[in-house]
């Protein structure tokens, strides 16, 4: 049966625009995304199918374009859309952070930081540099490492900082394993950096791991 011929209420649209997307359940939000199925599937069908095959929605959004694209229904199109879509949602989450007087929401730092960094399959360490009244000047990945480390010089960071003419900075990485517990390493370069940075009077405000679960925070564990 066509989505077309499904009762109002059960429709992906019309129950999104009537009730809201966070009442959708992965399929029907997919199901918007794809707009068509295939022959002798609905698009909600084809999207539980992509979403077992993919092991859940994350899996999906993370596959790299020659897995996307050799699922039938996808293609290249479907893949410059979604990477579209995803990359708008990691630009609101930066606009949203350099909208606000001060940066002092761990909540939407973190969700920020999870959009940037916990899929990516490289180490990636990142700064967030901040003005006087800890309001967000830039964002910038300061090394991209292996899958199990960064090479970060305390030499460079200065530099970034002093470039953005920056009072404070946060710190973050992304350990691709997905456990976001640090390591001894973690904590001896986050106090090198702090060293560092202290000589040009750049405070160093937090370090936030990010793994699979909630980023780990150095300032909550009484690190910084």
């Amino acid at each position: 049966m066509s989505i077309r011929d499904w009762p109002a209420g059960e429709r992906p649209r019309e129950k999104l625009l009537e009730r809201g997307a966070g009442a959708l359940s992965d399929a029907e939000l997919l199901a918007i995304f794809l707009r068509t199925g295939l022959a002798g599937k609905s698009a909600v069908d084809l999207a539980r199918d992509l979403l077992s095959r993919f092991d859940g929605l994350r899996g999906l959004l993370g596959a790299d374009r020659t897995a996307f694209c050799s699922a039938k229904g996808l293609g290249d199109a479907k893949f410059a859309q979604l990477q579209a879509v995803l990359e708008m949602g990691r630009r609101h989450l930066g606009e949203a952070i350099r909208q606000r007087e001060a940066l002092n929401d761990p909540a939407t730092v973190r969700r920020f930081l999870q959009a940037r960094l916990r899929d990516r399959d490289r180490e990636v360490f990142a700064a967030l540099f901040l003005d006087t009244q800890h309001r967000l000047l830039a964002y910038e990945e300061l090394s991209v490492g292996t899958l199990d480390g960064a090479s970060v010089y305390p030499r460079e960071v200065v530099k970034a900082a002093l470039k953005c003419s920056a009072a404070a900075v946060i710190f973050a990485h992304n350990h691709p394993s997905g456990v976001a517990e640090p390591s001894a390493a973690d904590r001896l370069l986050t106090e090198r950096l702090q060293a560092a940075l202290r000589l040009i009077d750049v405070r160093v405000l937090d370090h936030f791991v990010v793994g699979d679960a909630s980023p780990v925070s150095f300032a909550e564990r009484g690190w910084i």
